[in-house]
Parts: structure tokens; C-alpha cells; sequence
């Protein structure tokens, strides 16, 4: 059986829209119900590096979840109004200036996939920030209050862990992250 054969019957119909709001979208194809997001290009993630070999992360409360969570630097791709044609390094440089307050001399795509494929049809990338150099103290737009975190990389795993059993919300994407920081530029 090849995987053409496997795809539900139900798949491929028109996208119904059951709820529109300004951020995300509840559509439904066939049986299956879904989120989209309203922005055309997706999320980003930056893994970013200090000088000093620390890993940024940021900290911030999370509405969805009701609770503190640890991030690696991040944020949507097109969501400023004007910049719907905005590309994922852009918005990452972007990104991770307003989020952490370093900037960086440029950036490299690393990886993009599905944020949760059962769910949603977002496409995150993954993108490595070269060069930092701090110009602020970051903190997030007027909508954000994020503490940044600078962490010596190779206690990061073990920093996350000590944060969950804190009680923070830790996105397993987080690992994922830690691992292109060691390892991407051995296929990319």
C-alpha cells in the first residue's frame, strides 16, 4: 500500500470555516476539525546563542495553557500589519530583537515542520541567530511581559527540567531546539 491509498477519504474536501477570529480560524475538512492561523507565513523559532555561549530563552505567561512558560524566542511571520509578504529570517530577526533585546548579523534557516499536525495546520520553523550582540533590554511589545533568560548552553536541558518541576509549562520543542544548536550544521 502506498501512502496516496492511505489518505482518508474525507481529506481533500473543501475547507468549511465553522470560526473566524482575528489570530486563528476553527475550520473543518470532512470530519476533521482543525486550526489555522490567519497570518500567511506561519511561526518562527530562534535558536540564539550569546557570545558567552548562552542559550536565550524567554519566560511569559500563557493564556491558553494558564500558566508561566519557557520558550526559545519566538513570533509569528506576517502578523504586522504591511508586512504579510515578511520572511521567516526577517521576522526572526525582528522577533528576537523585541522579545530579548540582542540583535543579530544575520540568521540561517535550520528546519520547519508541523507544530502539532493532529490539530493545526501552522508550520513553524526552526532558524539559528548568528552573532548577537545586545542592544536593549527586550521584554516584548506593548501586549508582552517577558523576562529573557540567558543560560550557560550546557546546562540548558538541565535548566528546563529544573523550571518543570518548578511548575513552568516546557515545550518539548525546546529539546528539539537544543539539539539543532549542537547539531544542525552537520546536515544544513
Amino acid at each position: 500500500m502506498n501512502q496516496t491509498d492511505r489518505i482518508p477519504n474525507d481529506a481533500n474536501a473543501s475547507p468549511e470555516t465553522l470560526y473566524e477570529g482575528r489570530w486563528l480560524s476553527l475550520r473543518r475538512r470532512g470530519r476533521w476539525e482543525y486550526a489555522e492561523r490567519n497570518n500567511p507565513g506561519g511561526a518562527v523559532i530562534i535558536l540564539a546563542v550569546t557570545p558567552e555561549d548562552k542559550v536565550l530563552f524567554v519566560e511569559q505567561y500563557r493564556v491558553a495553557v494558564q500558566q508561566f512558560t519557557i520558550e526559545m524566542p519566538a513570533g509569528l511571520v506576517g502578523d504586522l500589519a504591511g508586512s504579510q509578504n515578511e520572511s521567516v529570517l526577517l521576522a526572526a530577526q525582528r522577533e528576537l530583537e523585541e522579545e530579548t533585546g540582542y540583535r543579530c548579523a544575520s540568521v540561517s534557516f535550520v528546519h520547519e515542520g508541523p507544530s502539532s499536525s493532529g490539530m493545526s495546520s501552522e508550520i513553524i520553523a526552526f532558524v539559528r541567530a548568528h552573532d548577537l550582540v545586545k542592544v536593549s533590554d527586550g521584554g516584548g511589545d506593548e501586549s508582552e511581559n517577558i523576562v529573557v533568560h540567558e543560560v550557560p548552553r550546557q546546562q540548558a536541558g538541565a535548566w528546563l527540567l529544573t523550571r518543570a518541576a518548578d511548575g513552568y509549562s516546557i515545550d518539548p520543542k525546546l529539546f528539539a531546539g537544543l539539539w539543532f544548536i549542537e547539531h544542525a550544521e552537520t546536515f544544513g
